[in-house]
């Protein structure tokens, strides 16, 4: 194999491009889903596509002007590699590599091979560190000016023991661009003119035929009051901008040329003359609905009245009938649940309950409310949050059952010995008739995931079939297979295999 990947190597080396790197992208960035080879170069089959594995790369590339680019990536994945002559092992790695690339450049073409070589290293999970060399090369086929699809292949030379190894990349290549230098403009002298002479080039004068001044971009104010007169409404009458040059003499907000009462402060709405107030509360009498009396604004000029006397004018008064607290808007509190409780001190205001409880109630007489009480239906103690407790002997027993009821291996048929165990949980069932149970099927990780699922959820059906023979309803029992997907140990051990290999039995109040 290593004279096929040195005569891959003498091919792309051997095409006659000489063409330098593109010297606009200067660096990138390269993606690549990796086919990791393990067996073939170490008494394996070649084309034993099963024996690959996956891994993923990315990684960072600089580009020379002399066709040479350095590429550093790094790379995660699994392998499946020969520990002796009978045995593998699926093992997973991180790993970096230093790659000098040679690359055949010419802009026009669309497939660009180079040649490449370097060093890195590999770092097994849970195993040791090798050194390896890597000899390759690949293909970018370009799809944009500065992206490639990119191929690449590689034999690694690992200076450990079985772990020489191929390399298959697929991904892209992304290559950014240099900022280019801009050139600045060689300005060209040009003559400045001024028509109207007043000091504003005719380039910069908005009004480059009269005289005017400069702060004004060279048009005139005849009137000094800053507006220009092509802006200025009243060109003659100094005012100010927000009036457009407008003079507003009584201050009233409304300009002399739109006021009807220019000298006399007034009302926009009434063209700049005032209302007329009888009763001085500042309430127009054409909008006062009491035009004798003094009110407030919020009242349509009508003064505040409080017919029920709680201190709370009638307007703010929810209640104007009824005395009330200024907290509650001026109602009495109230008590919607009907316990004697008021709402705002009751923390169940929609369910009657007692007083020592803050108004809540405690519908199984435990000495916990309801809203504290995670059994609220069926007493309980405090300890165990308002629960039934189950006594210690019978968690003992559900904890051992979850190793003592085996099954024949592979299936879901009970071994002998499990009915003693599954008795005794009939029996449990039976002295706490308050209580659910949810059975829950695990297996290892050894088998594929879906055969384990099934596997699991098979298995918990088998107990619950057999609960079921035993005397316990159906409506109080529940199954469920989760395979492997909730270990309570490693599975890189036998031990460990056998604690996750378990049913579980759990009861569960019902409320």
């Amino acid at each position: 194999m290593r004279i096929h990947i040195i005569s891959l190597m003498l091919l792309f080396s051997g095409i006659q491009f000489a063409y330098a790197q593109n010297p606009e992208l200067s660096s990138g960035v390269t993606f690549k889903k990796l086919f990791l080879d393990y067996q073939s170069q170490n008494g394996g089959g070649l084309f034993n596509f099963k024996d690959y594995r996956h891994g993923y790369e990315v990684g960072y590339q600089h580009n020379f002007k002399n066709k040479f680019s350095l590429n550093i990536p790094v790379k995660y994945g699994n392998i499946n590699a020969i520990e002796d002559s009978t045995e593998t092992e699926y093992v997973k790695f991180v790993g970096a590599d230093i790659i000098g690339q040679y690359h055949f450049y010419k802009p026009e073409r669309k497939i660009l091979p180079y040649v490449m070589a370097g060093v890195g290293g590999v770092q097994e999970l849970g195993g040791d560190f090798n050194v390896q060399i890597p000899l390759g090369a690949g293909l970018n086929f370009r799809i944009a000016p500065n992206a490639y699809f990119n191929y690449q292949i590689e034999y690694r030379l690992s200076l450990a023991e079985n772990r020489n190894n191929l390399h298959h990349g697929f991904g892209f290549v992304y290559l950014f661009k240099k900022r280019m230098k801009e050139e600045k403009p060689v300005e060209e002298e040009m003559k400045v003119m001024d028509s109207d002479g007043d000091g504003v080039e005719d380039e910069l004068d908005l009004c480059p035929n009269e005289k005017g001044i400069v702060s004004l971009k060279g048009c005139p104010d005849k009137d000094g009051d800053g507006v220009p007169d092509y802006q200025d409404k009243c060109p003659d009458n100094a005012g100010p901008q927000i009036y457009n040059g407008c003079p507003d003499s009584d201050g009233d907000g409304v300009p002399d040329h739109e006021d009807e009462c220019p000298n006399m402060a007034g009302s926009k709405a009434n063209r700049g003359c005032p209302f007329k107030d009888k009763d001085g509360d500042g309430i127009a009498d054409s909008e006062d609905a009491c035009p004798d009396k003094p009110g407030t604004k919020e009242n349509k000029g009508c003064p505040l009245t409080d017919r029920d006397g709680d201190g709370i004018p009638d307007d703010k008064d929810k209640c104007p009938d009824k005395a009330g607290l200024a907290d509650n808007d001026g109602c009495p509190e109230s008590d919607k649940d009907g316990d004697g409780i008021p709402d705002s001190i009751d923390k169940c205001p929609d369910a009657a309950g007692l007083r020592v409880y803050a108004g809540c109630p405690d519908t199984d007489n435990d000495g916990i409310p309801d809203h504290e009480d995670e059994c609220p239906k069926i007493p309980g103690s405090v300890a165990n949050n308002g629960c039934p407790v189950i006594e210690k002997e019978d968690k003992k027993t559900l904890d051992v059952a979850m190793q003592a009821v085996q099954f024949e291996t592979g299936s879901a048929v009970l071994k002998a010995q499990s009915g003693t165990v599954l008795k005794q949980i009939a029996n449990i069932m039976s002295r706490y008739p308050d209580f659910n149970m949810v059975i829950s099927g695990h297996t290892d990780n050894v088998g594929r995931p879906a055969f384990n699922q099934t596997l699991s959820e098979r298995r918990a059906k088998a107990c619950f079939d057999y609960l079921i023979k035993e005397g316990v309803p159906a409506y109080r029992l529940n199954y469920a297979g989760y395979g492997d997907s909730r270990p309570i140990s490693t599975n890189a051990t036998d031990k460990g295999k056998s604690l996750n290999r378990r049913v579980e039995f759990n009861l569960v109040p019902r409320n």
